[in-house]
């Protein structure tokens, strides 16, 4: 196991990531529709897995807003927003804040968490996601990966865009 900070303090994330050029592992998650969507169902676009615990905590609200607009500008890629919240507080958020380039899904009903090496082993925040992201071209190629080290900071998106090429 891997650990990442929560406040400084050393917490355990259940897994390891895939490795760039690893193939995603499978996966599902639950749409703002309560249907779901999978790896496979992704495959033919390029996509940014935006990954965190939150969307109600700052830090999880900033990243969305910052991967909203920087979608606005990436052909043939989608943004995918992923945190344990329900889709209907997902939605709130989206709505409340016009964000109309990224799309939020849910681990709600899921083993997403622990196919992709993400979910939070430990702690008070123990089943929810780690901040992280996972670009993925459009074979289902994985082209980078990031676990932000301390959960309150924000992941590294010129990386995550770079890895686009």
């Amino acid at each position: 196991m891997v650990n990442v900070n929560v406040g400084g303090k050393p917490v355990a994330v259940k897994g390891d990531m895939p490795a760039v050029g690893s193939t995603v592992p499978s996966f599902a998650l639950t749409t703002s529709s309560l249907t779901e969507v999978t790896d496979a169902e992704l495959r033919g676009s390029r996509v940014i897995l935006n990954i965190f615990p939150s969307i109600d905590t700052p830090t999880c609200a900033t990243s969305t807003r910052k991967f909203n607009e920087l979608a606005s500008g990436l052909e043939g890629t989608q943004v995918w927003c992923v945190s344990a919240d329900l889709p209907f507080a997902q939605n709130r958020f989206c709505g409340s804040e016009g964000l109309a380039n990224v799309k939020t899904a849910s681990t709600f009903r899921t083993t997403f968490g622990d196919a992709l090496g993400v979910t939070l082993a430990e702690g008070g925040l123990k089943g929810l996601l780690a901040r992280a992201v996972v670009v993925i071209d459009a074979d289902g190629r994985v082209l980078h990966t990031e676990l932000v080290p301390e959960l309150g900071n924000e992941p590294d998106y010129d990386a995550a865009i770079k890895a686009l090429g």
